[in-house]
């Protein structure tokens, strides 16, 4: 029987701290993410399916993920996934995982990877768009790699946020806050880290309330007419990418700006030079844009798995 790792095991296998770990050796290791195959897309009456296809000299793995707008609606959740790791030499089957978790896991432990140079050991205040799962894993990943002073969450309906997620992820109590309100301003003024992990087409925020010092990590969308960060932020931050031609063909935040003058194609930083040291991150700025790459998903699951026998 192909043993099903479920959300409970992935957890339990692979800390935060550990899943940055292995993005960051992948990566050190020669993979390139400019290598990998296109995210396809096959629309659905009631949403969307993602194929994630990538491999390795061990394994060829693929993610599924379904997208269903309406599902928030019902109380279910927007995006369901599974993943499938095959051998890389017979191609049979070896494991199935769940896929949400795995990406729930490896989101923000790519982001974090990618901005780590930056952040310093803390104390970091951070602001998060977003109370879902990317949210609170972003928090969990942010503390696991730094101390974190405070915590506030900004979402349209306070009354639904779980209060006790961020700290059971690793952080602070949290401050919860609606959207629009004024604490929102003031304590983006004083964020160094601000993770927008939204379903917003428009940018959440007006970036010049952000000190030079913030780090910005966007990671919402992978659609090009969709963001979360404005264009004057792409202006004057240094734009760290997955990859350029992914950025290019997925990240709304990046390709609007390049369309309004505000950036340009040159300007991107991919990741794999600053986890490799090959790109020194500037003081001022940064802006981190994740759109999720199917490496991203095969060296995570590797991962887990290895560390299941």
């Amino acid at each position: 029987m192909i043993p099903f790792l479920d959300a409970g095991e992935i957890t339990r296998l692979l800390s935060p701290e550990e899943a940055v770990a292995v993005v960051e050796a992948a990566l050190r290791g020669g993979l390139d993410p400019a290598a990998g195959v296109a995210r396809s897309t096959v629309p659905l009456p009631a949403g969307e399916l993602l194929l994630m296809p990538a491999w390795s000299a061990a394994h060829a793995g693929v993610k599924l993920a379904a997208v269903a707008p309406g599902n928030p609606a019902l109380g279910l959740p927007r995006i369901n996934a599974v993943y499938v790791l095959f051998d890389g030499t017979t191609l049979l089957p070896v494991a199935l995982f769940d896929g949400t978790a795995l990406t729930t896991l490896r989101t923000p432990a790519v982001s974090v990877a990618a901005v780590r140079a930056a952040l310093g050991p803390g104390p970091l205040r951070v602001v998060v768009f977003g109370a879902g799962p990317q949210g609170t894993g972003h928090v969990a990943t942010l503390a696991a790699v730094a101390e974190l002073s405070t915590v506030d969450v900004v979402v349209r309906s306070p009354d639904a946020v779980d209060r006790a997620a961020p700290v059971a992820a690793g952080g602070p109590p949290a401050r919860v806050l609606r959207a629009g309100s004024v604490e929102v301003p003031e304590a983006l003024r004083a964020a160094d880290v601000v993770v927008c992990a939204t379903t917003a087409r428009t940018p959440l925020f007006d970036s010049a309330l952000l000190a030079e010092r913030a780090v910005v990590l966007a990671v919402g969308s992978h659609e090009p007419d969709a963001r979360e960060v404005d264009a004057a932020f792409c202006r004057r931050a240094t734009v760290v990418v997955e990859d350029v031609a992914t950025a290019l063909r997925e990240c709304g935040d990046v390709v609007l700006a390049i369309g309004e003058g505000a950036l340009s194609p040159d300007r991107l930083v991919p990741m794999r030079d600053v986890v490799r040291g090959t790109a020194t991150l500037s003081g001022g700025p940064l802006l981190f844009k994740g759109s999720g790459m199917a490496w991203q998903d095969l060296v995570v699951a590797e991962a887990v798995l290895a560390r299941s026998t």
